[in-house]
């Protein structure tokens, strides 16, 4: 998996890039919560459930299904979050179903369920170019460090070149308006 924080990266670059007026800052903050949330399934661990099964790790709360129901759970509490409900159904569960797809793209683990509960199938993308992160008390090392560096080729670089194209038009236009 990427970091837990740079699943963050995706939901903000795009709430930033859209700005304020159709992505307010509650929901971004929820969208970016929302976005690590499918990581809590490392508790999975200490239950004793195993990595390969349903409820293990990159099972169940990595799927099609978990983000829409995050996105749907989200819309229902739209007023709270200041935005239209069919606005935080896609923003949250398209957060969220940025994590399995970047998870798919990492070198390592079992790959990601992301057809569950129709299929126990796991997944990776064609390619990996992602190295996967250790898990907290390796983190801090040199291989630590290379996944950060990885991080920032292959998900940081992209949500920065995200950002600027959908904040563009929207700060050209401004410019214009004020000639």
């Amino acid at each position: 998996m990427p970091t837990v924080f740079a699943h963050a990266l995706v939901p903000l670059a795009v709430g930033l890039g859209l700005g304020r007026r159709r992505i307010p800052p509650r929901l971004l903050v929820a969208g970016a919560l929302a976005a690590m949330l499918p990581d809590a399934d490392v508790v999975a661990f200490k239950l004793g459930i195993a990595y390969a099964d349903a409820l293990g790790h990159r099972g169940a709360s990595h799927s099609l299904v978990f983000a829409l129901a995050l996105g749907a759970g989200a819309a229902l509490c739209h007023r709270l979050l200041r935005a239209k409900a069919w606005t935080t159904f896609l923003f949250v569960g398209l957060a969220v179903l940025s994590h399995p797809l970047l998870d798919m793209l990492t070198n390592g683990g079992l790959g990601v369920a992301l057809l569950w509960p129709w299929s126990d199938q796991r997944f990776f993308a064609p390619w990996q170019v992602i190295e996967v992160s250790p898990f907290a008390h390796r983190f801090f090392s040199a291989r630590g460090v290379e996944v950060l560096w990885s991080e920032a080729r292959w998900i940081g670089v992209p949500a920065l070149l995200l950002l600027a194209a959908l904040a563009a038009p929207r700060v050209l236009w401004k410019r214009g308006q004020s000639r």
